[in-house]
């Protein structure tokens, strides 16, 4: 966990989101914030709500507790988890983390869950993410916000701006694969 927080806020202060993700921190205090990124992707709705449910695509592993995406999933039904596996290493047992659940499930317009992503676990907190899907044209308007309250230690505002550095990168990486052709 203490690499995956180090990493988390490192890569989020030397991170540079490409200009095609809009990305901003609407609102921000001790007791929590929220963040809100959007991009524009060519491929339909229902392409990017399917591509939701394969983290291991899109997702960072440098962003994860095992240092590989292939490990995560992300199963999008109500109750649903997005868990990531994480495999055997030395004398330590193979484990699993659940990053988030699934509590809302709208096919091709909107998958929300419920957690406390990366070193927010560790925290009293509890965040929502969402992912709401737009029809544009041939494309979709994605847009993902986090809404994050309760205590943390030092104050949650202050961890703000790394959160929303590292969820644009990945709504950037899921736009370079849901842009992919065929």
């Amino acid at each position: 966990m203490r690499r995956f927080a180090i990493v988390l806020l490192g890569a989020a202060l030397a991170a540079s989101v490409p200009a095609t993700v809009t990305a901003a921190v609407t609102a921000q205090a001790d007791s929590g914030f929220s963040i809100e990124n959007s991009v524009d992707v060519a491929a339909s709705p229902a392409a990017v709500f399917a591509l939701l449910g394969q983290p291991a695509r899109w997702w960072n592993g440098d962003h994860s507790y095992s240092g590989n995406a292939g490990n995560l999933s992300l199963d999008a039904r109500v109750g649903g988890c997005f868990c990531e596996a994480l495999p055997r290493t030395g004398a330590v047992a193979a484990g699993r983390v659940e990053h988030a659940r699934v509590i809302h499930v709208a096919p091709v317009s909107l998958l929300r869950l419920v957690g406390s992503l990366g070193p927010l676990q560790a925290e009293a907190v509890t965040g929502t993410l969402s992912f709401s899907l737009k029809a544009q044209g041939a494309g979709t308007k994605i847009t993902m916000s986090y809404v994050v309250g309760g205590f943390v230690r030092g104050g949650a505002g202050a961890l703000a701006e790394a959160v929303d550095q590292v969820l644009a990168e990945q709504l950037a990486r899921l736009k370079r694969v849901a842009d992919m052709p065929g």
